[in-house]
């Protein structure tokens, strides 16, 4: 257990890579609360002013990740991560600043928004190339366990503590707060030193859109990639697609109050803190091929347990969604944490930024197109119909993987010495 737990923690490159990546997510989960605060409290936004904000923060992603993908292949990848940091750092001062002069507006919220959000995109997805170039490939799911550790510790703690920093200090500390948790990552990252090796093509073979082509390509053309891609955009399609109307679920269908919400979703986070730790010895258990399987599986069952909470008194309603959001979480980030791993262990090292980029493209990009057609569906047949598809839609992603090669994969290793020549 001490091994699962601090193996690769006594190694400095990878300690001072996790410190700066734990740091950095904060600041990412305090930005998110932050910006939106700053426009409802400072300068009185509107509903449709706050929509577009978030769209903002969130288009980089779209619009920008396949191209990111390619630089962050031609490029060392430590740079890309201490110079997004500092430059984000540099962004947000500009909120604190334009306020001290009175001269904050919207227009100008919404271009440091998106600057931010495209610095968001080169450290997201340069983080994930960076890994394999810091740990060996059998000890990729512990990286990565460390790594979503300390991603979902961000998202439960990290909004609270923005709202908390703002309430105490005023938003325009509270920003400044945020530009130093950039700044103290980047100084983390700086202490790397191992030297990273980096495919150089010349200049004259260097064309974007092939690059492009190449890494979506290796993505599509994989036996192992291809069904993960496809289970992970029908797991987040129907996720997505129940979003829209849990809220109104709780709040209509079974009149719960604020507290019992905050509660409900209180045990999200500590599911996700619990994917974290059980992620290893889940996929040694059934193999890394099952592990996905029932992960996914484990997800859309317990999702089927929401409308039963209908037939029940409020305390054991409670009681039972909250259990359900708890295993749900852990299955979630138990399958995040193996499907990234074994994908990342047969890329390529010159193809691990586009194949990261291309499986974001289209994870990402499924999002708004769930979240559209659950709200819609929810209006046509009803809330408690609507959450009975969308679980149902959760298992079916479990078919892609359970009818694959995929399935019978026992361990990262095996996978590596089987698969890597094929792929290649």
């Amino acid at each position: 257990m001490r091994k699962v737990s601090f193996g690769l923690l006594k190694q400095a490159d990878f300690r001072n890579f996790w410190l700066g990546y734990t740091i950095s997510m904060f600041g990412v989960q305090i930005t998110l609360v932050a910006l939106p605060l700053v426009a409802a409290i400072s300068l009185g936004a509107t509903p449709l002013q706050m929509g577009i904000l978030q769209a903002v923060e969130f288009l980089p992603f779209l619009i920008l990740s396949l191209f990111v993908g390619v630089w962050v292949d031609r490029m060392p990848k430590r740079p890309i991560l201490i110079v997004t940091d500092i430059l984000r750092a540099v962004i947000l001062l500009g909120v604190p600043i334009c306020m001290y002069f009175d001269v904050l507006t919207m227009p100008i919220l919404y271009l440091i928004a998106g600057l931010v959000g495209i610095n968001t995109v080169f450290f997201d997805i340069a983080h994930t190339a960076y890994l394999p170039s810091l740990v060996k490939r059998d000890e990729l799911i512990e990286g990565n366990s460390k790594l979503e550790f300390s991603s979902s510790s961000a998202t439960t703690v990290g909004q609270s503590l923005g709202g908390v920093v703002i309430q105490l200090l005023s938003a325009p500390f509270a920003i400044l707060f945020n530009v130093g948790t950039y700044l103290f990552s980047a100084l983390f990252l700086s202490f790397i030193k191992q030297k990273e090796t980096v495919v150089e093509k010349p200049p004259e073979e260097q064309n974007m859109w092939t690059e492009i082509r190449e890494g979506t390509s290796f993505v599509f053309n994989s036996k192992v990639i291809r069904p993960i891609l496809i289970a992970t955009v029908i797991f987040n399609l129907f996720t997505y697609f129940i979003e829209p109307i849990f809220i109104l679920y709780l709040t209509r269908s079974l009149k719960l109050e604020p507290i019992y919400i905050g509660l409900i979703f209180a045990m999200s986070g500590v599911g996700a803190l619990l994917g974290a730790m059980i992620a290893g010895p889940f996929a040694k258990k059934l193999g890394v091929g099952r592990a996905l399987v029932a992960s996914l599986l484990i997800a859309g069952v317990v999702s089927l347990l929401i409308p039963l909470a209908t037939f029940l008194p409020l305390i054991p309603a409670v009681i039972l969604i909250m259990t359900m959001y708890l295993i749900d979480a852990a299955m979630v980030i138990v399958y995040n944490i193996n499907q990234r791993s074994l994908r990342t262990a047969i890329t390529p090292d010159h193809l691990q930024g586009r194949m990261n980029a291309s499986i974001r493209i289209f994870a990402m990009g499924v999002v708004p197109i769930g979240a559209l057609l659950g709200g819609w569906l929810g209006g046509e047949i009803g809330t408690t119909p609507t959450l009975i598809v969308g679980a149902v839609g959760i298992m079916v992603s479990a078919i892609f993987i359970l009818f694959s090669s995929v399935r019978g994969m026992r361990k990262t290793e095996e996978v590596i010495a089987e698969h890597v020549g094929n792929e290649s």
